[in-house]
């Protein structure tokens, strides 16, 4: 299914329906849902729609929401979109996501997230549509977690991710522990990922820890505007151009853990995952 708003698409999936966050600016405007069948029979609904108010809007606890989708090296086999390339790395992670953590949590609903595997440096990247449109230019995305074997980890990425008119706008962070020992950030049109000068070491274990990022997508560019780390913030100010000719419409956050290079077992929760959209 796809929504189309005044003609341009906006938000995609491969589910047969869908509630979800369309945003869209002030005034008038003509929604359009297109549904395909596995035949390649189209149905269409079409809806004039008004957009009275607009403001600031925070998709909250994230990690509690359910339609979470996740892959290792490539999409698994009975993805839509199997074979192609996920969260790379050299193998397929044994993993588990367990929402509903009471122990430990900051709100009593954190969300476990565990991996291991027979082979080093697998990945997996879980990853939530919140909604789509392309009015919305800013995001915050604002999160708890704690890890508790923080030698075990490779990385921790945090994304956010927004898709239209066949570019890919991604905001891709990751805690580069046994590499750059950065903050590295997503270069999308080159596919490689570029150190900050922020240093990222291991955490505390079994430590909350706060983190914030702040977005913008400004002259067709993503802007990494800063970072927030246990209320010290660092003024990245990096742009990027987005990646061409991709199809799959829709604002998503999403959660990565790399394995290192003997796969060791470790977890990871995260809790009061919220995402502002303005």
């Amino acid at each position: 299914m796809r929504v189309y708003v005044d003609g341009l698409a906006v938000y995609f999936t491969f589910e047969k329906s869908f509630d979800t966050l369309i945003w869209m600016a002030l005034g008038p405007h003509t929604m359009e849902i297109m549904a395909v069948d596995r035949k390649g029979f189209v149905s269409a609904s079409i809806m004039p729609v008004t957009v009275a108010a607009q403001s600031s809007f925070t998709v909250s606890n994230i990690q509690a929401l359910p339609g979470w989708q996740a892959c290792s090296a490539v999409f698994p086999p009975e993805a839509p979109r199997h074979g192609q390339i996920c969260a790379a790395g050299l193998g397929t992670a044994v993993v588990s996501m367990t929402p509903g953590q009471s122990t430990p949590s900051l709100d009593g609903n954190s969300t476990k997230f565990s991996i291991a595997g027979p082979t080093g440096y697998s990945n997996e990247l879980w990853f939530k549509p919140v909604g789509g449109g392309n009015s919305v230019t800013h995001f915050v995305y604002d999160l708890w977690f704690l890890i508790d074997k923080p030698t075990a980890a490779q990385a921790l990425e945090f994304d956010v991710n927004q898709t239209f008119g066949g570019q890919r706008w991604t905001w891709g962070t990751e805690c580069n522990f046994n590499a750059s020992g950065k903050w590295d950030i997503w270069d999308p049109l080159h596919e490689t990922w570029v150190p900050t000068f922020v240093d990222c070491k291991p955490f505390p274990a079994n430590t909350w820890i706060h983190l914030i990022w702040n977005f913008e997508r400004v002259n067709g560019q993503a802007h990494y505007i800063s970072l927030t780390l246990n209320d010290q913030v660092f003024t990245i100010d990096q742009f990027f151009n987005p990646q061409q000719n991709w199809t799959l419409e829709e604002i998503d956050a999403a959660f990565q853990m790399d394995g290192n290079f003997v796969q060791e077992p470790y977890n990871v929760w995260l809790d009061k995952v919220n995402l502002q959209v303005f």
